[in-house]
């Protein structure tokens, strides 16, 4: 919620690292992602203000060490974490990687992370299949897509291969329920 009032409230460091702490409370987040977060909220405060950002590029930057030399943000720690949740929730090597990259880390950080994931790709892409609902847990009544099933796991990264065999696959025993097993 905007706050009205009439005067335009100044950039200062202590609001800028009030406003850093605040959204890393609320987000993991990586340095560059953090960087841009805190020049959009000092573009909005300039802007109100009638004058240009750039003069507090400066602020941004020692927010931005401080909170690296605190130890809040972790570039590192954030690629893994961030890993293990993309890869859980069935993204493929290609979209983890895409993702990492457009949240600002760094190359070598991505790449080292990514020799790190034990996760295989036919794991991740059975989880995508679980998620989506496709193949064997697909609906009864959704009759037969799976040229549209494979081709949005295309889409999403994984290989023509994974995609079929995870479409393709039987159900898990732990997700079919039989009513022999009772």
């Amino acid at each position: 919620m905007a706050r009205n009032s009439t005067r335009a409230r100044p950039i200062s460091a202590e609001w800028l690292m009030r406003a850093a702490i605040h959204y890393v409370e609320r987000y993991d987040t990586s340095t560059e992602n953090l960087r841009k977060v805190l020049r959009r909220k000092v573009a909005r405060r300039a802007a109100a203000a009638g004058e240009a950002p750039a003069p507090h590029e400066p602020l941004v930057e020692a927010t931005v060490a401080r909170l690296v030399e605190l130890g809040l943000v972790d570039d590192q720690a954030y690629a893994q974490a961030r890993l293990s949740s993309l890869r859980r929730k069935g993204a493929s090597r290609v979209m983890t990687t895409a993702k990492l990259i457009e949240k600002g880390l760094p190359r070598e950080i991505v790449e080292a992370t990514l020799q790190s994931d034990e996760t295989e790709e036919a794991e991740a892409a059975a989880s995508y299949v679980r998620r989506r609902r496709f193949g064997p847990h697909r609906s009864p009544g959704r009759g037969d897509r799976r040229e549209r099933e494979i081709a949005a796991m295309v889409r999403a990264g994984f290989p023509l291969g994974v995609a079929v065999g995870a479409i393709d696959a039987a159900a898990d025993p732990v997700d079919a329920s039989s009513p022999e097993e009772n």
